[in-house]
């Protein structure tokens, strides 16, 4: 694995290390990198779905 530095304000931070105090994740490199897999399959299915929509609009109107 590759350690990418970050700064995170102190607020998230605080918010982070709840959950993972709750037993949500068992540390803060887990916490990241499930953010960062939520937000990559967020992005991808949006753009996935704004592409779908503008092939349905050409589909039916011959233009985007």
């Amino acid at each position: 694995m590759e350690a990418i530095p970050a700064k995170i304000t102190p607020l998230l931070l605080q918010e982070m290390d709840e959950i993972i105090e709750e037993g949500w994740y068992a540390n803060r490199s887990e916490f990241i990198r499930d953010a960062v897999r939520e937000t990559i399959r967020r992005l991808k299915a949006e753009r996935l779905e704004a592409a779908v929509k503008s092939d349905v609009k050409w589909g039916l109107y011959g233009k985007d």
